[in-house]
């Protein structure tokens, strides 16, 4: 073990912790979902875009993101690239409408919003369900990114590491609650840039400057610095697939949804998109370029996903190195936080209070129940990553277009489109889903293109045909969150 770098992160994670017990004596009174699940809906302009960006920006985008960039060169970095707009499209599709709406409903979760809006406990029963098989996928990806880090850093076996990252978030997760995981985005999130520009001037200074680095890669393999990228992967129906389920996407994405029903007012989010624009920009290039360039300087990397790990121990003295590993420790775990938070809130709210209405005025009992689940869940993901796959941006892919298949058009549909209602968003959660999962299962490409983008053309087909057949919804109710 290094000691240089495991100080600084114990430290780090002291903060951390730090943080969670601040926010938890904070608690503002009034009703414990509220204030546990939403942070009683205060967000502020720079926490909102640092909240949404870091909980976008996770493993993939620290850890496999850049480990495809040094397997693919150049062009990677390109590709990743096309994924500035989704703060903007997050907050600008969804943001204002469905914050205004959420307040009406008194919403807590997404599924609340889709009960609200559809009337139907048959989708919100569905869309629970799609929600926990997926995130569990999702977040196996954040610890397995977690550990590796640990591993490759700071020199501390993999399932050691896997151990202390798991507990770590757990932890603070079901003890602090919402309030708790925006304030450690926040934190996180400045974390993240200082140490991605930091890394960045080292790998550029190791590889003996911008130019030598390039012309070395391309003593290695001339693809590495072409826009096709090596194995010509970046044709443009790749390039297509990835921009609809990286960026485009998004909106359909739980965990990112509900930030947009957290702010606090209409300033909050025009100040959200702007500085997490910049952010998201800063970081994706920063890291995929860091990624690319550290071929330049470790070419001989077996496992591409260590890339990031191994640049940092190699390019910066010890103590930076454990520093700066908080960076992308930080991408994931505000990541995992999100989505824990989020799978205890489907538990609770649209699952077991839906079967027991009568425990919403228990609120001790809501309490432990909240984070007792989340512990649970934690413990769950421990076991699922405990035999790692060698690239994990492709699980990580995986996830995202499950959810998006499923949520994509109930979700902006059922904002957008009076005639909207039950049958038809039934239809395109069940069609988008299933096609999906065949999809991708048997690793089917239709015309070349990623399994996300047939199943959301063909989803939303559904979703017209099935609108058919269906009656509007009558006027939604205020639903119950309050003794």
């Amino acid at each position: 073990m290094q000691l240089e770098v495991i100080l600084p992160l114990i430290a780090y994670l002291l903060v951390v912790f730090a943080l969670s017990i601040y926010a938890m004596r904070k608690r503002t009174t009034g009703s414990f979902l509220n204030e546990y699940f939403l942070g009683s809906r205060s967000m502020g302009g720079i926490v909102l875009a640092m909240t949404l960006t870091v909980t976008y920006i996770s493993a993939s985008s620290f850890i496999g993101g850049p480990g495809a960039a040094y397997k693919y060169g150049l062009g990677w970095v390109l590709l990743a690239m096309i994924q500035l707009p989704a703060i903007w499209l997050s907050l600008g599709i969804l943001g204002k409408k469905f914050a205004i709406l959420a307040r009406r409903y008194n919403a807590v979760t997404l599924n609340d919003m889709l009960f609200a809006r559809y009337q139907s406990r048959l989708l919100v029963w569905l869309a629970s369900l799609s929600l926990l098989v997926a995130f569990v996928g999702a977040m196996t990806v954040q610890f397995i990114g977690g550990a590796r880090l640990l591993e490759t850093a700071a020199g501390i076996p993999y399932e050691t590491g896997l151990l202390i990252f798991g507990v770590s978030i757990a932890l603070y997760t079901a003890f602090g609650g919402f309030r708790a995981s925006v304030l450690n985005d926040t934190l996180q999130g400045m974390v993240m840039l200082v140490g991605t520009i930091v890394l960045l001037v080292g790998v550029v200074h190791a590889a003996g400057g911008l130019h030598n680095a390039v012309e070395t890669l391309q003593t290695i393999d001339p693809k590495l610095v072409s826009p096709q990228g090596a194995d010509d992967i970046l044709s443009p129906t790749f390039m297509t697939s990835f921009w609809v389920l990286v960026c485009f996407g998004v909106i359909g994405l739980p965990h990112t949804a509900v930030r947009c029903i957290s702010y606090k007012d209409s300033k909050a989010v025009h100040r959200g998109i702007i500085i997490g624009t910049v952010v998201v920009a800063i970081l994706m290039f920063g890291m995929h370029l860091a990624g690319a360039l550290g071929r330049a300087v470790i070419p001989n990397l077996t496992v591409p996903d260590l890339v990031i790990p191994t640049l940092m121990v190699k390019v910066l003295p010890p103590f930076a190195a454990g520093i700066f590993l908080a960076a992308p420790m930080a991408a994931i775990m505000s990541t995992i936080n999100a989505q824990l938070l989020q799978s205890s809130a489907t538990i609770i709210k649209d699952l077991y209070l839906n079967l027991r209405p009568e425990q919403i005025t228990n609120e001790a009992r809501l309490k432990r129940m909240s984070a007792t689940i989340t512990l649970l869940l934690g413990a769950l993901l421990l076991l699922a990553a405990w035999r790692p796959p060698e690239m994990i941006i492709w699980l990580n892919l995986l996830a995202f277009g499950g959810l998006e298949a499923v949520f994509l058009w109930p979700l902006v549909l059922g904002l957008y489109w009076e005639r909207a209602n039950a049958k038809g968003a039934l239809s395109a959660m069940i069609v988008g889903g299933l096609l999906y999962a065949i999809l991708a299962t048997f690793n089917l490409q239709y015309l070349g293109f990623h399994p996300i983008v047939p199943s959301l053309l063909l989803s939303l087909l559904a979703f017209l045909v099935g609108n058919r057949f269906g009656t509007s919804a009558p006027q939604a109710a205020v639903l119950t969150t309050d003794k």
